[in-house]
């Protein structure tokens, strides 16, 4: 009985050159342009909320429409680079993010493959060794010790309803 594989891929080395050189290219093009914010900063300043962004989107507006308003402590053209260049960046975001999101669910999905993949290994081998097969006790008792319980004279084969929680 075979198993289900929920998923299958597998990258050229030409893909993987592609990858690279456009993460490359990212990496190079964003290079003394982003801020890397400590958790600290990162609470501090926060995001701001949708609401907020119609705020800002409607200040903006205003300020266009009339600028004899903007304080003169206001550095109106920061202020507009500021803008564009976070609506810039919020397009980008937005696709990365779903790049990102595709890349960690297949990972999920091939995670999941070869974790279940390797149980079945590891249940063979146990039998195998059990069965007294030459060499097997070996990889058998190099295995075991990922599902060794509190008391160490009883390895245990994991339970199949805790499979999934063993993913990572």
């Amino acid at each position: 009985m075979a198993l289900d594989n929920l998923i299958s891929l597998s990258f050229s080395a030409g893909d993987l050159t592609s990858l690279d050189q456009a993460l490359q290219t990212i990496e190079t093009v964003l290079s003394g342009k982003t801020i890397n914010l400590t958790p600290e900063q990162r609470q501090q300043y926060g995001r701001i909320a949708e609401q907020n962004k119609l705020f800002v989107n409607k200040a903006k507006i205003y300020m266009e429409q009339f600028p004899q308003h903007v304080p003169s402590f206001l550095d109106k053209a920061e202020f507009d680079r500021d803008y564009a260049a976070r609506e810039q960046i919020e397009q980008r975001l937005q696709r990365l993010s779903s790049v990102a999101e595709q890349l960690s669910d297949t990972k999920v999905l091939l995670d999941h493959d070869n974790y279940h993949n390797s149980i079945s290994f590891y249940r063979n081998v146990k039998f195998l060794s059990e069965e007294n097969v030459p060499g097997t006790n070996v990889i058998y008792e190099d295995m075991r010790q990922f599902f060794m319980t509190s008391t160490p004279s009883s390895p245990s084969t994991p339970p199949a309803d805790t499979l999934s929680a063993r993913t990572e």
